[in-house]
């Protein structure tokens, strides 16, 4: 057997039972972890390659992305920067139905190029695991065609792992009708993905001026009873109920959360349901940070992710939402770290990634820094010296 691995002056596993090793290694059989500790201890079998005073960590994950889009949102970034709100660009014909239409103008090969271009870039900038949501097709055709680019982008041997959600209420399209929307969704588009395996979670947007909770629960248990998993946007602009539901629902995690209340955060942690936070769209909205303080204290599994959408978080930077995360929302440095790591990857039923020790996947990051905490600075440009994604060099 030939093993090979990497020998770094310092090894982030974000493993409770390894913490941090100095003058470590982790030694790789493939595509998984066989051995992350000193590097006395390493197989003697192994080859080394020794990276220096660099440190290596396990692959961010980003677990809530909407980064298969087409057309750009940058004319409502500035009408948004001027003091505009979401009313004024909806009147403007801007926010989702803006997307909408450019995805339903754009063609499939269209739409997986620009996502996976997009791609590509997470992975420079550290990210090995990537959710990727539908939800700007709207219509059941348009949808299909994003779900079939995001299967695309997943199937490519060189980019990051790629988890599909399909967003299946996300906005109305323009000439839908309520009711019948939602109950076609539900009974047909829904079952009709899980058939084709063209995603791993159903989400759904409950909040004022979105979708109310008893149209999210139509659709969640149609998620269920196909077998897929559910996610929620919830608490974006109002608490209306969203994070009961998701504990209802046995949701794996509730996103946003800026307004959720103490009842609803005592739901959440009774179900072990996690909170995503995503400080790239509250700082664009000029947003009061979620009651962090009151999740943590509930024993609720903090998450970070970037948002990467084209209206609210223009971003492709999980890093970046990490240092927003520390600096605004007041997570600690490695509070932060696990948030985008093993946090991250259990949140979506991942628990091999997000972490190195044996019998882990390997996905890692050598990162051109001295320490972990330095991951949260805002750096505004990648620090990766190397990625890999299952064993294999991606960058």
């Amino acid at each position: 057997m030939t093993l090979h691995g990497l020998a770094a002056r310092r090894v982030a596993t974000c493993d409770p039972a390894l913490g941090t090793v100095e003058n470590g290694a982790v030694v790789l059989d493939g595509a998984r972890v066989v051995y992350v500790g000193p590097q006395a201890g390493a197989p003697p079998e192994a080859t080394l390659v020794d990276v220096g005073d660099r440190i290596i960590t396990p692959g961010l994950v980003d677990v809530h992305t909407h980064a298969c889009w087409a057309g750009s949102r940058h004319n409502e970034y500035a009408v948004r920067m001027a003091g505009g709100d979401y009313r004024d660009i909806a009147s403007a014909g801007g926010g989702i139905l803006s997307t909408h239409r450019a995805v339903a103008a754009a063609t499939e090969d269209e739409l997986f190029g620009a996502l996976r271009a997009r791609l590509g870039r997470m992975v420079s900038l550290g990210v090995t695991t990537v959710e990727v949501k539908s939800g700007y097709g709207l219509e059941p055709e348009h949808e299909h065609k994003q779900l079939a680019a995001i299967a695309r982008a997943a199937a490519e041997p060189d980019g990051p792992s790629v988890v599909a959600t399909f967003l299946a209420l996300h906005a109305l399209p323009p000439s839908a009708e309520r009711v019948s929307y939602v109950a076609r969704i539900a009974r047909e588009v829904v079952p009709a993905v899980a058939r084709e395996r063209l995603a791993t979670f159903v989400d759904a947007y409950v909040d004022a001026n979105a979708f109310t909770v008893a149209e999210a629960r139509t659709v969640g248990s149609a998620a269920r009873a196909a077998g897929l998993g559910v996610r929620l946007h919830v608490g974006q602009f109002a608490d209306v109920g969203g994070a009961e539901l998701a504990a209802e629902l046995g949701a794996a995690s509730v996103d946003h959360v800026e307004h959720v209340s103490p009842a609803g955060i005592a739901a959440l942690a009774r179900a072990g349901v996690s909170a995503v936070l995503l400080p790239v769209a509250s700082f664009t909205l000029a947003q009061a940070p979620p009651p962090v303080r009151q999740l943590r204290a509930a024993g609720i599994r903090l998450v970070v992710a970037s948002d990467a959408n084209p209206g609210t978080a223009p971003t492709e930077s999980l890093p970046l939402a990490l240092a927003l995360a520390v600096r605004s929302y007041g997570l600690t440095p490695d509070e932060a770290l696990w948030a985008a790591t093993r946090d991250a990857a259990a949140s979506l039923g991942l628990p091999d990634r997000g972490v190195l020790r044996a019998g882990a996947r390997a996905d890692l990051v050598v990162w051109d820094l001295p320490h972990e905490h330095a991951l949260v600075q805002p750096w505004g440009v990648p620090r990766t010296h190397a990625v890999l994604v299952g064993g294999q060099r991606v960058r």
